[in-house]
Parts: C-alpha cells; structure tokens; sequence
C-alpha cells in the first residue's frame, strides 16, 4: 500500500520534541531523506547524531530564517513532501479573560508560521509533480472548548487553511492532508500551555492511554507514504478513552 520510498525527502518542523521528533525518526527508519527543522540547535544536533536527519536550526515564523532554510534546502537536493509539525498552545483562559500575547503567540506558531514554510515550498513541491503537504492540526481546530478559544482560533485558522490550501493545489498534483489528534501525552505539550508540571500531569490524570507522539507519527508515516494518488483529506485520531472532544474517560 505504500510507494518506492527510496529517494523520497522530508521537511519536518517541530523536530526537537514531541510528534515532530518521532515523525522524523519513523521516515528516517523508513529510509527518507529528511530536514529536521526547529528552534533548538542542541537538540536537533542529537537527533541527527542518532538518526542521520539533517538539522536545520530555524524559526518558521521569521522570513530570514524560512528563507534561509529553503535555500539550505534548495542547495542539498531539494524535498517532495513538507511536514508541517511545529506549533503549540499557551495558556487556558475564557475569551473574556484572553491574554492578548498568548492569543498572538498561538497565532503566529501554528497559523503564519505554516503559512510562510508552505508559501516558500510550494514552488519546490510543484515542481516534482507529486508533491505533498501534510498539516498537523488538532481536534480543537474541529470543536471548540471552554478555556480554550486561543487555540481554538488558531487551529481552526490552520484547518481552514489547509482546507483551501487542498483546492487550490490539486491542479498541480500537490496533495494535501490534515491530521487532527486528539488528547496526546507528550513530554512538553501541556507543560508549555500551563505552565507548571502539577498542571501539565492533571490534564492526563486518570486516563489509561493517551496517545503517544509514536502513535501520530505512525499515522504521518503512513499518510506521507501511501501511493500519491491517495489523499488522507483528513485523520482524525484520539485514544479509545476520548469519544469525543468533550468526552474523556478517567479512571481512579
């Protein structure tokens, strides 16, 4: 069910953690060509030590770093599949209460950022004719909740955008997909949107499995990896515990 995935490159941004992290390990297990993009440079220099990704250090919401990367990209051979990873949330306050810096943060990361990296690829991806671009969203881009409207807005904001990122692109043979999880345990997710680690380990209490960062990247893996003629519009993946968006089972 899947292609020749010899000779096939990735971009992956949000590498130095988390989803993004274990989605370049399973293309680069996978025998992918892939670019580990994120802000850390120590972290993403240990990755490629153990996984042979090529760390590129960069900020995809600057426009010289995003240039920069394309042309560091550009200069080593180029990608045909663009993984866009990096985001985040940061806070939990009601819309009356909103922290205006939060709200921008959140828009900046997830909305602008995907944004500036895809606009600066699509030429590159076009041009392969069998280009991909793949969206991490997340179901509070699908239901909105109390506490949540920051994130709500800028993950629907993403959504929308690669809903019309998907019209537009498929005369050019440019597919497109959103994957949307759901509750996902990761080491610094909740911890960054919170705050403190006694916060951060409330939001999974109870819950028997999470999802892992593992599990997402498999569901990428696959998406990036199936015959390109066969677009994943949109997965939406939670643990069994979590029905819905408002529906999670806690245990104890």
């Amino acid at each position: 069910m899947t292609e020749d995935l010899q000779n096939k490159a990735a971009l992956v941004t949000g590498a130095s953690s988390g989803i993004g992290e274990a989605t370049v390990r399973a293309l680069r297990a996978d025998g992918w060509t892939v670019f580990a993009v994120a802000r850390r440079a120590d972290r993403l220099a240990a990755l490629e030590g153990e996984t042979g990704a090529v760390a590129i250090p960069a900020d995809i919401a600057e426009d010289d770093d995003v240039s920069r990367l394309l042309a560091q990209v550009t200069e080593a051979g180029g990608i045909d599949t663009l993984i866009n990873i990096a985001g985040g949330a940061r806070g939990a306050d009601k819309v009356g209460d909103a922290n205006t810096a939060d709200w921008e943060w959140m828009y900046r990361v997830n909305v602008l950022g995907t944004l500036k990296l895809t606009r600066a690829f699509l030429p590159m991806l076009r041009a392969t004719g069998t280009g991909t671009v793949l969206n991490l969203t997340s179901t509070a881009g699908l239901d909105a909740y109390e506490g949540g409207g920051g994130y709500n807005a800028a993950k629907f904001g993403q959504h929308a955008m690669t809903n019309a990122l998907r019209l537009e692109e498929a005369e050019h043979n440019v597919r497109v997909i959103e994957v949307a999880p759901g509750l996902v345990q990761t080491e610094e997710f909740a911890l960054n949107r919170l705050g403190d680690a006694q916060s951060a380990e409330k939001v999974y209490q109870g819950v028997e499995k999470p999802l892992t960062a593992g599990d997402v990247a498999d569901v990428v893996r696959y998406a990036v990896s199936a015959p390109h003629h066969v677009n994943l519009d949109q997965v939406v993946i939670r643990p069994v515990a979590q029905a819905a968006t408002h529906k999670l089972i806690r245990k104890g």
